[in-house]
């Protein structure tokens, strides 16, 4: 009983931020009330875990440099930096308690996926008869709130907003995807991947489209991309054309930021918000890179870099300073804060650990490094925030898929070495001569 309740209390911390607790000093969601029940367990079992440390000895130092050269704040880089690492070494620690079992994780994981997605057609369903507390949780959930679009409502479960459930949501996406097409699903049954699959867009976030498009071209790629290219791609450009023409949300974010960066016009306010947004941030990362590249200016300190170089205080500019906070996108983040060092380790974990189909030592293993591979491409264009929704869970699960598969890939390569060297071996018995030949 006590594992189980341990299991339900991990995987609810994925979901547990559209709680807040308190936001007096900052925001603490329900997700750190869990942290802090199992860190003194963790850490009396398993000491201090080296990964975390190592990767944060740098940040921490040169974040406490550009607090004394007043590039940042103490309020914010301790703000930041804590949380961000004590999520690391909480997840990390989770991963630890499992053995590094990835897949057992991630299975349960899967089954956290399909009860959300069930409690988000519940929302749906609710919606559809007018019974208002069944799709309105306001009430409950304090951080959470209503977006009304495509069919009505459009479907975040319990997450605070439609966009964080495709993110989060995205790894299930692809492995039930991939699920529907099998004889022999992973984790779940046929059913519940099809209701995965069939649910996750009408969450009708530019994101949650982004991850679709993002799962059948690694599907096609891991598949032979060549063989099934021709009867995929016309799929993929109606898709495409369908929600362009039908979801306006993906229509207004997608024109709108071609058009501002193919235009650089920054007075232009027929633009959609979020397209001037990520411009503005982006903006702000690389003035900020470009003067401090090798550590950025410390974490947290993207406000600061972001009063300093915002396009806002060009008089006539576009004045919306959303995301002032997160940078609208983890990548900008990590240059603005973190600069080289930050952004080495994201982009060499990804494309160093990334397994896929023909490197694989089974079908479960580059089916789970893809799915959240998916998150990982999310996170880095458009979620900005560190920590959020568990996400340091997927980049460990990430890495440590990667740590035993080559490990196993190369155990296997040395046996079959072994005995190709063994099949071509002289025989010391059949060259002897026979006993009583000259």
């Amino acid at each position: 009983m006590f594992r189980r309740i341990s299991i339900f209390l991990i995987f609810a911390s994925i979901y547990g931020y559209s709680y807040l607790l308190s936001k007096s000093v900052f925001e603490f969601y329900l997700a750190y009330v869990i942290f802090i029940i199992y860190f003194p367990f963790f850490f009396v079992k398993y000491g201090v875990p080296k990964w975390p440390v190592l990767l944060f000895v740098p940040l921490f130092f040169s974040g406490l440099l550009y607090c004394f050269i007043d590039l940042n704040t103490t309020q914010q880089f301790f703000k930041t930096f804590i949380g961000f690492f004590a999520a690391c070494m909480f997840y990390h620690y989770v991963v630890q308690s499992f053995d590094f079992d990835v897949r057992k994780i991630y299975g349960y994981y899967m089954t956290s996926a399909y009860i959300v997605t069930l409690l988000g057609v519940f929302q749906l369903i609710s919606y559809s008869v007018g019974f208002t507390p069944g799709y309105n949780w306001k009430f409950i959930l304090n951080k959470w709130g209503p977006t009304y679009g495509g069919f009505g409502l459009r479907m975040n479960s319990v997450l605070s907003e439609p966009a964080y459930y495709a993110a989060v949501l995205a790894p299930a996406f692809f492995t039930s995807l991939y699920n529907v097409t099998r004889r022999e699903p992973l984790y779940l049954n046929k059913f519940k991947n099809l209701v995965i699959v069939l649910v996750f867009p009408l969450t009708f976030s530019s994101l949650g489209i982004l991850a679709i498009f993002l799962a059948t071209i690694l599907l096609l790629i891991n598949f032979g991309f060549f063989r099934y290219f021709f009867v995929f791609l016309p799929i993929l450009i109606l898709s495409f054309n369908y929600a362009h023409d039908n979801v306006d949300e993906f229509r207004d974010r997608w024109d709108g930021t071609l058009e501002i960066y193919s235009t650089e016009n920054i007075y232009d306010y027929d633009i959609h918000g979020s397209s001037f947004v990520l411009y503005n941030n982006s903006h702000v990362a690389w003035e900020n890179f470009q003067r401090n590249p090798l550590f950025g200016t410390g974490l947290g300190s993207h406000p600061t870099a972001f009063d300093k170089y915002t396009l806002t205080n060009i008089e006539g500019a576009v004045q919306i300073d959303f995301n002032k906070m997160d940078a609208n996108s983890m990548f900008l983040r990590l240059m603005s804060e973190t600069g080289i060092y930050g952004l080495s380790i994201m982009v060499l974990l990804l494309f160093r650990c990334w397994i896929f189909k023909g490197g694989a030592m089974d079908d479960a293993t580059w089916v789970i490094s893809n799915s959240l591979s998916i998150i990982i491409i999310i996170y880095l264009l458009r979620q900005g925030h560190y920590f959020l929704n568990g996400f340091p869970l997927f980049l460990w699960l990430f890495y440590y898929l990667h740590v035993e598969n080559k490990r196993v890939m190369k155990e296997r390569r040395a046996e079959i070495r072994a005995a190709e060297i063994a099949q071509f071996r002289p025989s010391t018995v059949t060259n002897q001569p026979s006993p009583g030949r000259i």
